[in-house]
């Protein structure tokens, strides 16, 4: 897998990834860490897209997730900024006797935090392959044009948004992690886009039309700092006027709990709690604002001209400046009056001289029309009784969020399908697929999707474990001389795929009581996926400490099929699955 050609505007590499987000990012660690070369284009001057550049650093998470339900490398992010914090600031003897440090102790997040400090963490995680120039990110960089020979992709010319200077750049896998999904009109792969009618997807609760242009509001995010006895008003917006209706705290009180819910707007997606600080850095709260009030519904920007993209963009920048402006001169007092002229705009929070993220934070693009499609029928509740969503043989990751999230679209007052909690899911692998392009993989929230199921996969998470399996199978790919869509096809390919996956601390199986951290995670995540081993009925325990009985290790061995394993001693359900594991290993190395 060495590089044959390298110059400045010509690279040979095993992969390339367009988009360094939070799904990018991940790939390109594991093609990595697997030994391949990569090339990122990433349109900002950060990696981690939502995480990072989107100033979205209050990932929206499950209620697992500090013990399970996300991969190893998803917790060493996740562990690095708790430990960055506390090695590089003093910090209070509250934040020292919680049990998970959260930097800003927003109640939307179990782990707010400053965006540089993600960015900081992210490329402290990637810098023993960029210092050495396996992995190469081109930033402030976009694919503009796509070669392909049949069903190959071949080649992606990549260009500078300011010098304009164009890389040409030959691969054996291309993935698409961009956040619009604009690597697929450019590769000439199909997709799908905006709402979908029930005719189509078979949705109970799509609409009787379709709407392409439905798609979900983006925001462009900001940070305050709140300065009391301090004027800090920014100058009037100039679309304010004609955008201030849309303006509101939606029934919550700024820093007092209101009567309706049970927290304020404040501490809603809070950076920073200064409660948690015992350090002159952080005298005041910080708070990172993401609210309906700027959500942008004027218009998409996906697929539209550039001179249109760029008009939308404008007017969602004084949308969020115009909230800002409303939360410091109009917004409702908790006591009494109007404005909170303390908000201190916090540019470099964000990087940027407006004090806006760098990227508006995207909800939803183009979706990869793939071989299996998600529906909302294999999510939620009320169509899967057990614990657990619909099963998939082809798993890849586990996602989970309390309900589908689907936020204001353009061009209509529809939200189908919003709201409806759904069960423990997982990725499956044909969702990243087409049968169109045999060498690429849908890396992100672009993957093989609806519009209404767009909202339980899009989170940060589960975005992060798309680009782990994406990269993943990247390398094992070039390593194996299959395409990615051989993977998909193949039972026993996908098998040794799902090997490496485990192997790299990627859950498959959804387990609350087998983290990634147990010494039997491979053996009872690898036998989950392939529905060898159960768990406990109507729950999501394995329950490894509990002693097996005959009948049951019976049963398991043969649902995998190999001769029955003796128990010369009693031995946990944990122990004979490793058993069972390394004999299911041994039989499938055989046969190879």
């Amino acid at each position: 897998m060495a590089n044959t050609h390298q110059t400045p505007d010509h690279r040979d590499v095993d992969v390339f990834i367009a988009g360094g987000g939070t799904g990018g990012f991940a790939a390109a660690l594991a093609a990595a860490q697997a030994g391949c070369t990569v090339v990122v284009s990433e349109p900002t001057d950060w990696l981690g897209g939502q995480l990072t550049a989107q100033g979205v650093s209050a990932p929206d998470e499950h209620q697992y997730i500090e013990t399970c339900g996300g991969t190893r490398s998803y917790y060493a992010f996740r562990n690095a900024i708790r430990e960055y914090y506390k090695t590089n600031y003093q910090l209070s003897d509250q934040a020292k006797k919680a049990k998970y440090l959260n930097p800003g102790l927003g109640w939307v997040s179990r782990l707010c935090f400053e965006p540089k400090v993600g960015v900081k963490v992210l490329g402290d995680m990637l810098a023993p392959y960029t210092d050495t120039g396996q992995v190469k990110v081109l930033y402030r960089s976009v694919p503009v044009r796509v070669e392909r020979e049949a069903r190959q992709i071949t080649a992606v010319a990549v260009q500078h948004l300011v010098t304009e200077a164009i890389t040409h750049v030959t691969a054996k896998v291309f993935l698409d992690a961009t956040e619009l999904g604009d690597l697929m009109p450019l590769a000439q792969v199909p997709f799908h886009m905006g709402m979908e009618s029930w005719e189509q997807t078979g949705e109970p609760s799509a609409p009787p039309e379709g709407n392409r242009e439905a798609i979900q509001s983006f925001t462009y995010t900001f940070a305050v700092e709140y300065c009391p006895g301090e004027n800090h008003v920014i100058a009037k917006p100039a679309l304010y006027d004609q955008m201030k209706r849309a303006y509101s705290f939606r029934g919550y009180k700024m820093f007092e709990p209101s009567t309706l819910f049970a927290n304020p707007f404040w501490t809603y997606r809070r950076l920073i709690a200064a409660d948690n600080f015992a350090d002159p850095a952080f005298p005041r709260d910080i708070a990172m604002i993401n609210w309906a009030s700027n959500d942008y519904t004027g218009g998409n920007i996906v697929g539209v001209p550039p001179a249109l993209q760029e008009e939308r963009l404008n007017e969602a920048k004084q949308l969020s400046l115009g909230f800002l402006y409303w939360l410091q001169t109009a917004a409702p007092r908790d006591d009494g009056g109007s404005g909170y002229p303390e908000l201190k705009l916090r540019p470099d929070i964000m990087g940027t001289a407006d004090g806006l993220s760098q990227y508006p934070y995207i909800r939803e693009g183009r979706r990869l029309a793939a071989i299996e499609i998600v529906r909302e029928q294999d999510l939620v509740v009320r169509y899967n009784p057990g614990p657990r969503a619909r099963l998939m043989t082809d798993t890849v990751g586990l996602g989970l969020y309390t309900y589908i999230d689907v936020h204001h679209c353009c061009n209509t007052s529809l939200r189908p399908g919003s709201g409806q909690h759904i069960r423990p899911f997982q990725i499956p692998l044909r969702s990243l697929l087409t049968h169109n392009a045999a060498n690429f993989i849908a890396a992100a929230k672009n993957i093989g999707v609806t519009h209404i199921t767009n909202g339980a996969f899009r989170l940060h998470p589960t975005e992060w474990c798309i680009g782990e399996a994406a990269g993943t199978l990247a390398a094992f790919a070039v390593q194996t001389g299959k395409q990615p869509l051989a993977v998909g096809l193949d039972s026993q390919l996908l098998r040794q795929y799902q090997l490496r996956l485990v192997q790299r601390g990627v859950p498959l199986y959804w387990y609350t009581d087998v983290p990634y951290t147990h010494p039997a995670f491979e053996a009872i995540h690898y036998l989950g996926a392939l529905r060898i081993c159960d768990g406990i009925d109507d729950t999501l325990h394995f329950v490894p400490d509990e002693a097996i009985n005959g009948e049951l290790a019976k049963r398991w061995c043969k649902n995998a099929g190999v001769d029955l394993i003796s128990n010369e001693r009693a031995l946990t359900r944990a122990e004979y699955a490793v058993k069972l594991y390394q004999a299911l290993q041994a039989k499938e190395a055989a046969a190879r």
